[in-house]
């Protein structure tokens, strides 16, 4: 195909794997098309389709919290890229079936370091670093969750290198967030840009609030008539609470605090204006030390009094169940393809980002001497917080990190800074650049895994930054999944956009050099 663009027009950061061109501006064949639609709408098109979105996200209440330079915390607009991420349907299948597999492994992981540990017996996984983890959850031994399912929703990131591979950076599966972005992304770019689907067919994801219901339902105990499940929400203080709400109202269940919440004769019930309802299954979006003040921390008043009793007795289903988070550690990280190979025995799919950890004093020693060249992580945390990335990191600051990590040596990882991939970005004039982007894809466990297609890209919006974090300024992509007949396990459609009625000059792309790496991920 003959597309507008000339072939300096867009030059990919040297280095660094670029998913839409080569690496000498040509774009790569699933992206013809899309350069084509580029270059016809043009920067002042993609500019104003830009300050639209803006405005109907503020509308919307599609906004995110972030730390200003100041300090305080800013609600603004969910950034969300027009330029599209896209994904062949070869590479989806590849990473589609590394996470389902992924999954399963962490699932079994955390029902048996809760029972039988036999990945402990086998001496593959050291029982102190189990045992030692934030999230580790003494009151979740013994219990059996309905269907033996633990990690009902799991978001894992993912990265590309420089040679196109990709990896598992982090397993999200305590409370990952970011899935109502990634439908309200496909909505927007359809009323903003619907010229650029229309020479491809992309795989659908507005299912996913059916999907997460019917495993809510799945799990559920038996009920007479239909389960009745309910999201729950810290409140509307919680940076995530549009996602909350938005979530319930799309399942068409209801979307409850503590307050609303009751156990009496280890039964939980909602209650409602018509008096009380049961309550068969809770997804709820806080951590375990909130949920139940009578058996973790006494002094929440998020948490509901007798909810761990009315779980043990199985009268009730917690999405995700109580104890997921020790999977969602970054130093349990390290031993997913052993668990992959313990418990399925099979080869994982995606390899892991190379990781040392600090508990092994051999590792510790390795790392120790190439902190400029390492990224350095604290276990328990998420969100990017606590994140030393070496290259970037003064020296006098590396060597007090130093001795923080000999003092507590199991707290803290360290990993090899990864050359994240980049995908052409639009600046507020509608001028594209390289940015550096991830990957977190959702999955949904109930009777089977489904895994929506394609994810949440996060993208660094600052040139040469590779901080996708939206709390840290990052912002998103729509990732399209090419339809090409390959797996027809995934409902598919057609997009039918109306074609815009003018054509522009050629769009043209700003320059882009690579700068400091930086690596940090939530």
């Amino acid at each position: 195909m003959e597309i507008a663009l000339s072939q300096d027009a867009y030059r990919p950061a040297a280095g660094f794997y670029d998913e839409l061109f080569d690496d000498d501006g040509t774009p790569r064949p699933h992206a013809a098309a899309l350069a084509a639609g580029l270059a016809a709408l043009g920067p002042e098109q993609v500019a104003a389709a830009g300050r639209r979105r803006d405005a109907s996200f503020v509308e919307q209440g599609i906004t995110f919290d972030t730390t200003g330079d100041d300090g305080p915390t800013l609600e603004r607009p969910f950034p969300l890229d027009l330029v599209p991420r896209i994904l062949p349907a070869s590479e989806w299948t590849h990473i589609k079936r590394g996470i389902a597999q992924r999954i399963r492994a962490l699932n079994r992981f955390v029902d048996d370091v809760y029972h039988a540990r036999e990945i402990v017996r086998a001496g593959i996984v050291p029982w102190r670093l189990v045992v030692s983890r934030s999230h580790f959850a003494r009151a979740a031994h013994g219990i059996h969750p309905p269907g033996g399912v633990y990690c009902h929703v799991a978001g894992c990131d993912l990265v590309r290198d420089s040679d196109g591979s990709w990896k598992v950076l982090e397993d999200n599966v305590r409370t990952p967030s970011g899935i109502s972005y990634v439908l309200e992304n496909r909505a927007a770019m359809t009323r903003l840009v619907p010229s650029l689907f229309a020479d491809y067919r992309v795989r659908p994801v507005d299912h996913y609030p059916q999907l997460l219901l019917a495993a809510l339902r799945a799990v559920a105990p038996a009920a007479e008539g239909e389960a009745t499940a309910v999201v729950w929400t810290p409140g509307p203080l919680n940076s995530a609470y549009f996602e909350h709400s938005f979530l319930a109202r799309q399942m068409g269940v209801e979307l409850v605090e503590a307050s609303d919440l009751i156990v009496r004769d280890d039964v939980v019930y909602m209650r409602t204006t018509h008096g009380l309802q049961r309550v068969h299954a809770v997804y709820r979006r806080l951590d375990d030390d909130f949920i139940d003040p009578l058996e973790f921390r006494p002094d929440s008043v998020l948490g509901v009094p007798g909810l761990m009793r009315a779980y043990r007795a199985g009268t009730v289903a917690l999405a995700n169940a109580v104890g997921t988070g020790v999977a969602d550690d970054k130093a349990i990280y390290h031993w997913v393809p052993e668990m992959i190979r313990f418990y399925l025995g099979e080869e994982p799919l995606l390899d892991n980002v190379t990781t040392f950890l600090m508990s092994d004093p051999e590792a510790m020693e390795h790392a120790l001497g190439r902190m400029d060249e390492l990224v350095f992580k604290p276990t328990g945390e998420s969100g990017g917080k606590g994140v030393f990335i070496g290259p970037a990191t003064d020296p006098v600051e590396l060597a007090g990190l130093a001795d923080v990590i000999r003092r507590s040596p199991e707290k803290w990882i360290a990993q090899e800074v990864v050359r994240l991939s980049t995908v052409p970005t639009a600046d507020e004039h509608g001028f594209l650049a390289p940015r550096h982007v991830d990957l977190r894809p959702f999955a949904v466990f109930g009777e089977t895994i489904s895994i929506v297609p394609g994810g949440l890209s996060r993208v660094a919006m600052i040139e040469g930054s590779m901080i996708v974090n939206s709390s840290r300024g990052g912002g998103s992509k729509d990732t399209w999944v090419l339809e090409n007949g390959e797996d027809p396990g995934d409902r598919t459609v057609t997009p039918q956009p109306k074609s815009l009625p003018f054509a522009l000059p050629d769009l043209r792309y700003g320059a882009w050099t690579g700068q400091v790496q930086q690596q940090q991920q939530q």
